[in-house]
């Protein structure tokens, strides 16, 4: 379940996805949609630069739109993503 979206000023979106239930703790995921035209985005799942388990849903979506809602802190994550992707890409056993 989406519980944000926003579309990010040089085309594509940022998105805070529940990925669990409320129960015990409540996962949810900060995602990057760099494809600004939606007919390329079908078959490419978008970067995840962020995950996080929390008590509510509430609490991990708190702290997911500091990042989500900061132009900077989402270039960062999207750095961060292409750098361990990067590395996973050269090690020998690929991963």
């Amino acid at each position: 379940m989406f519980l944000y979206l926003r579309e990010l000023p040089g085309g594509g979106l940022v998105t805070i996805e529940a990925t669990s239930d409320e129960g015990s703790s409540v996962s949810c995921r900060l995602a990057v949609e760099r494809r600004s035209d939606s007919r390329r985005r079908e078959g490419h799942p978008p970067p995840v630069i962020a995950e996080i388990s929390a008590p509510t849903q509430s609490a991990a979506f708190r702290t997911l739109y500091e990042i989500a809602a900061d132009n900077v802190a989402v270039a960062r994550g999207l750095l961060i993503w292409q750098s361990r992707r990067a590395k996973q890409r050269a090690a020998p056993d690929g991963g």
